[in-house]
């Protein structure tokens, strides 16, 4: 039951990123896995729910990713970098074209809105934890990470649509140049000992 779950899940996950959640079918998924629109419904009863869920899976193996990043047994500034890079939209994050779908479906459909907004304030918790720990630690001063962790984020997702939704305005290295920057100024540290 869970194993069929988790196919269903996969399948919609990728039809939504081919088709787009206003486009994606109950059929599109059924279709993909050989099974019966029925099926689907008995597990999700809803597209909107099927949705929801598919979003989450893919969101919530990303988070586990970045909390495995973060909780690596070196500095919180090497952590933090590396995470930093990770989710940017030059990364190996590959969720970018689902949270962008996810945010325009959104704006109108509440189930789908509470679960986006739900594991983006997450993915800042993770970071705000790291960046409390390490101005704990001494390695850098921040007097308020919540609002850091919200401003890198912030940024980052601006890019992710600046490179996802348009060809390649902006070099790769540029980005990573200016995720470096940003958190080298969120830190209040310089470049070279972000990078050192």
């Amino acid at each position: 039951m869970a194993e069929r779950r988790e196919e269903l899940l996969r399948a919609a996950v990728e039809q939504i990123e081919v088709r787009g959640v206003a486009a994606v079918r109950i059929a599109d998924v059924a279709a993909v896995l050989g099974v019966s629109n029925a099926l689907v419904l008995y597990h999700f009863s809803t597209k909107e729910k099927l949705v929801a869920a598919a979003f989450a899976h893919a969101a919530e193996a990303d988070l586990a990713h970045l909390r495995k990043v973060l909780g690596r047994r070196t500095s919180a500034v090497r952590r933090l970098r590396a995470a930093v890079r990770w989710y940017a939209p030059t990364g190996q994050a590959k969720g970018w074209r689902l949270w962008i779908e996810a945010w325009a479906a959104s704006l109108r459909d509440p189930a789908l809105r509470n679960v986006a907004g739900d594991l983006d304030q997450q993915w800042k918790a993770e970071l705000a934890e790291v960046i409390e720990e390490g101005a704990a630690a001494g390695e850098f001063h921040c007097d308020d990470p919540m609002s850091a962790a919200w401003r890198l984020t912030a940024l980052l997702d601006g890019l992710a649509v600046q490179t996802t939704s348009y060809a390649g305005p902006l070099s790769r290295a540029t980005m990573l140049a200016w995720t470096d920057e940003a958190l080298a100024r969120e830190l209040g540290i310089d470049h070279e000992a972000l990078t050192a």
